[in-house]
């Protein structure tokens, strides 16, 4: 069977980011920055941001949107959107 993973995407430092979580790991997450904080990425920049990173969307994945909040206990708080989506490896990630 084949091993997905989730990539998320939020801003970060007033910058979209893309990453894919991995697991049980010590290595660094790949991520890709889309260097800006408006308009929020496309459908198929978030794709080709993945296959850059050597991952692709599994088939059917559709991106989930969820808020969030810099301060969970503050309902003034500034919301903080995060995407995420189920993937799999191009190039052997989890292999």
């Amino acid at each position: 069977m084949e091993q997905t993973f989730t990539a998320q995407m939020s801003v970060f430092k007033g910058r979209w980011r893309l990453y894919v979580v991995l697991l049980n790991t010590t290595d660094p997450w790949p991520e890709f920055s889309f260097d800006r904080a408006a308009p929020v990425p496309t459908f198929t920049e978030r794709t080709e941001a993945l296959s850059v990173l050597g991952f692709e969307p599994v088939p059917g994945a559709e991106w989930a949107w969820t808020e969030d909040s810099d301060a969970p206990d503050n309902p003034a708080s500034p919301v903080v959107l995060i995407a995420a989506t189920r993937v799999r490896s191009r190039e052997g990630w989890g292999a």
